[in-house]
C-alpha cells in the first residue's frame, strides 16, 4: 500500500514485526515472480500451475494455517495478509492458494484420518500435490444439501456417481475431497484423479478469473476402497466449515485487488494531463480517491480485527459473512471507478483494474453468493431463518 495510505489509517500499527515480514515476503513473490506475467496468463486463460504451486509450496503459503505435516502453523492474520498480497496481483492466483490450503488441505487436516493426513497433506504443503475441492453442482450452488453426487457402498468399497462444477484446480489436481450424499447423510471422500471414472474438463471461455484453472468433476462409478472417507465429517458442517476458511482468506484478499486499482489510478491521475494540468489536481478525482481510500481502509481495519477474533478462536460464521460481503463488495465498486478515471486505458491489460473487476465479479458470488451472506447477517440480528 502507498505510504500515504498506509499513515492515514497507520495500519502497520495493528500488525506484529513478523506479520510485516510475511507481509513483504509474498508481497515481493507476488511483484517478482508473478506481476511481470499476469497480463499475458489473463489474456491467454492459462497459468502454469504446478510451477507455482511447487513456489507457493517452497515460499510457505500453502495451508500456512494448518499445523504440522509440513505446514507452516502461521496465524489467521498472517495467511490473511498473504492472501491480500497474492490477491493484489490477481484474484486467480489466491485461488489456487485459497483452494489447496483452505478447502482441500484443511477439509484433510481438519476431519481426515491419520493416514490420509500423513498421505497428502505433507506434498500439498510443498506444492508437489494439488487438491481441488468439489462441492459445487450444476444445480446446486447456494444449496448444497440438495446436491445429488451419491457415494452407495458396494462390498467394502464405496462408488461415487456425479457431477461437480466450477471446481479450482480440477483438470490438474491430483486429489479431490469431493462431498456426496450416502445413506448416513452427507460425507466427504478423498479421491485420487487416477481412479478409473474420475474426469476433470476444464472449463473455458471465461470472462472472468481467467488466470486461473476452473473445471468440471464428473464421477462414473469411482470406485474407492472403506477409508476413502474422511471419519470426522459428518453432514454439511464438514464441507460448510472449510468453506468458512477460504471466505476469512477472501476477506483480506478482495482488499489486495481494491488497492491494487487504487494506487494504479493514483498513479495515473498524478501523470495524466487534462486541460493543462494533472488530472490529479482536479476536485472530483480528489473526491473520487479519497472515497475509495476510506473504503479499503475501513475493510483493512475489519479484516484485521476478524483475524483477531480467529486468533483467538473466537470468529463466528456470520462475523465471516460480514468481511466477505463487505470487503469483497466494495472492493468491485472501487475496481469499477477506478476504471473510470483511466478512462479508455482503464480497459486494456496495461493497466490492472478491469482485470480486477472482472475477477472480483466471481469472487462476489463464489463461497457463498452476496444474497447468501446478507441472509445469514438478517439471521444472525432478527433470529429468523429467511433462507427459504
Amino acid at each position: 500500500m502507498s505510504q500515504s495510505l498506509t499513515q492515514l489509517f497507520a495500519l502497520d500499527s495493528l500488525l506484529t514485526p513478523e506479520e510485516i515480514e510475511i507481509r513483504s515476503t509474498v508481497r515481493k513473490f507476488g511483484e517478482q515472480r508473478i506481476r511481470p506475467h499476469i497480463a499475458q496468463w489473463f489474456e491467454q486463460a492459462a497459468l502454469p500451475v504446478r510451477d507455482l504451486a511447487a513456489e507457493l509450496g517452497s515460499l510457505g503459503v500453502l495451508g500456512m494455517h494448518l499445523d504440522g505435516y509440513g505446514c507452516a502453523g502461521m496465524s489467521a492474520t498472517a495467511y490473511g495478509l498473504a492472501c491480500l498480497e497474492l490477491e493484489a496481483v490477481d484474484s486467480g492466483i489466491r485461488s489456487l492458494v485459497s483452494v489447496q490450503g483452505s478447502l482441500a488441505m484443511f477439509s484433510l487436516h481438519h476431519w481426515g484420518s491419520e493416514e490420509q493426513k500423513q498421505r497428502w497433506l505433507p506434498p500439498m504443503a510443498a506444492g508437489t500435490a494439488i487438491g481441488c475441492f468439489g462441492l459445487t453442482e450444476p444445480d446446486f450452488g447456494s444449496n448444497p444439501a440438495g446436491m445429488r453426487t451419491h457415494a452407495k457402498r458396494d462390498g467394502g468399497d464405496w462408488v461415487l456417481d456425479g457431477t461437480k462444477m466450477w471446481i479450482t484446480n480440477g483438470s490438474v489436481a491430483d486429489v479431490a475431497v469431493v462431498w456426496a450424499r450416502t445413506d448416513d447423510g452427507i460425507r466427504g471422500f478423498v479421491v485420487p484423479t487416477d481412479t478409473p471414472g474420475f474426469s476433470a474438463p476444464e472449463i473455458r471461455a471465461k470472462l472472468s478469473l481467467r488466470a486461473s484453472i476452473t473445471s468440471e468433476l464428473v464421477l462414473d462409478g469411482v470406485r474407492l476402497p472403506g477409508d476413502a472417507m474422511l471419519p470426522l465429517a459428518r453432514g454439511l458442517r464438514g464441507p460448510l466449515t472449510s468453506l468458512g476458511e477460504a471466505r476469512f482468506g477472501i476477506v483480506f484478499g478482495a482488499l489486495g485487488a481494491a488497492r491494487d486499482c487504487l494506487e494504479a489510478a493514483i498513479d495515473y491521475t498524478r501523470s495524466r494531463q487534462v486541460f493543462d494540468k494533472p488530472l490529479a489536481a482536479y476536485q472530483l478525482t480528489q473526491a473520487k480517491i479519497a472515497d475509495m481510500a476510506l473504503e479499503v481502509g475501513k475493510g483493512h481495519l475489519l479484516a484485521y480485527h476478524l483475524g483477531r477474533l480467529k486468533d483467538r478462536g473466537e470468529l463466528t460464521p456470520d462475523q465471516v459473512s460480514t468481511g466477505k460481503l463487505n470487503n469483497v463488495r466494495e472492493a468491485l465498486d472501487i475496481a469499477r471507478e477506478c476504471r473510470t478515471i483511466l478512462g479508455a486505458n482503464g480497459i486494456t491489460l496495461e493497466y490492472p483494474v478491469l482485470r480486477h473487476a472482472n475477477n472480483l465479479e466471481s469472487v462476489l458470488t463464489y463461497e457463498g453468493t452476496s444474497e447468501v451472506h446478507q441472509l445469514t447477517i438478517g439471521k444472525a440480528l432478527t433470529g429468523e431463518d429467511a433462507f427459504r
